[in-house]
């Protein structure tokens, strides 16, 4: 299985946003099940991407 176009985009433009905090980028996921791209970032910052691109932030 592969990401979405717009999942894609949503996850360039947070990976760029992290980079420019000089926030490391620790772990990075595509659930199958629900087709949710995940990312770690720092120690605190969860990120969920749906398919459809929307971006939800813990």
């Amino acid at each position: 299985m592969e990401p979405t176009l717009e999942q894609l985009r949503a996850f360039y433009r947070r990976c760029v946003r992290a980079s420019n905090l000089l926030q490391p980028i620790n772990v990075v996921r595509l659930d199958e099940r629900s087709k949710r791209i995940f990312v770690l970032i720092g120690d605190t910052i969860e990120v969920e991407i749906y398919p459809n691109g929307e971006v939800f932030i813990k």
